[in-house]
């Protein structure tokens, strides 16, 4: 069993995220690591504590990382984001709050430390803008070599963005934090729009997950069906949410679900392309490749496992 840290901005992809990884019979997820993005760090605090608690995994800490992009002094949720994940972050829907805090060290530490402690055992993933693993690297740059895999849900290399024609929100929010990585030698897996909007969920799973008839269920059914709609308002005609967070996990977990790319990559940090992801000229030649850009999903098989593992995870909790 490989050990896992799930670094999130709290939304609800990013919750349908955790379910996968506490479903995961092959993953112990030994941390989460807060940022800002879909909401406020503070806010995905709360959500990260409460919904461990709700799945019934309240041994799982919450560190506080880093609550601004690299070159900001502040944070503000986008409207956007708002929309697509509720004022809450999980479709405001209601559930209780913990009566854990979050833990006393920093998320950046935890992942150092967890890297020279778990070695190549150890797997991160990031769903949300790359500040903290990119602080992490700069602070120890020797981790980039001693953890086990760096996986990352953003970016979009062969199809546009979200926020913008050449811009993926999660690039976009810290674009130097994530040219930092994708430049820094550190190994990585780049889960992107390329692959993650090809996983839909419908309400046809989540009625699945209500017929389980525990809060648990009752809590991702409803939080999902307002994601499903938000996709209906800003992307109707797609047909369903995109599992983005979730996907990354899934590849973390198993990296025979995608196809990918070697490239070297970088993030374009200034101008009118500021955000974008794109292959750096000055590593075309590179013998070695240091991203991994996933370019094809196993939809069948991803959408069957994920139903699995959360289904697993929220059946259990009375």
């Amino acid at each position: 069993m490989r050990k896992f840290i799930l670094d999130l901005d709290t939304g609800i992809d990013d919750t349908l995220a955790i379910a996968y990884a506490l479903g995961s019979p092959e993953a112990e997820l030994i941390g989460i690591t807060a940022t800002y993005g879909n909401v406020t760090m503070s806010q995905g605090i709360r959500n990260d504590l409460a919904i461990t608690d709700l799945f019934g995994h309240a041994e799982v800490p919450v560190y506080a990382g880093l609550p601004h992009a690299t070159n900001k002094n502040t944070f503000e949720v986008l409207e956007g984001s708002r929309l697509i994940h509720g004022k809450n972050g999980i479709g405001d829907v209601t559930i209780p709050d913990s009566p854990r805090c979050q833990e006393a060290s920093s998320a950046i530490d935890f992942i150092i430390n967890s890297a020279h402690k778990y070695g190549k055992d150890l797997t991160y993933v990031a769903t949300g803008p790359l500040t903290n693993i990119a602080a992490a690297v700069k602070q120890d740059p020797s981790i980039k070599e001693i953890m086990g895999g760096i996986v990352i849900m953003g970016g979009a290399l062969t199809v546009t963005g979200n926020v913008a024609p050449w811009r993926e929100a999660n690039i976009s929010q810290d674009p130097e934090a994530a040219n930092a990585l994708f430049t820094s030698g550190a190994q990585c897996t780049m889960v992107g729009l390329d692959v993650t909007l090809q996983t839909l969920l419908t309400t046809n799973e989540t009625k699945q997950w209500r017929a389980l008839g525990t809060p648990a269920a009752a809590f991702l059914s409803d939080m999902t069906d307002y994601y499903i709609h938000a996709y209906e308002l800003t992307s109707p005609g797609l047909g369903g949410c995109g599992l983005h967070d979730p996907l990354a996990v899934a590849v973390a977990v198993d990296p025979t679900l995608v196809k990918t790319l070697d490239v070297n990559l970088k993030v374009e940090t200034d101008g009118a392309t500021r955000g974008r992801t794109i292959g750096d000229k000055d590593r075309l030649n590179d013998a070695t490749k240091t991203t991994q850009v996933a370019i094809k999903v196993d939809v069948e098989r991803f959408l069957d496992e994920f139903m699995t593992r959360t289904s697993l995870v929220v059946s259990e909790q009375q």
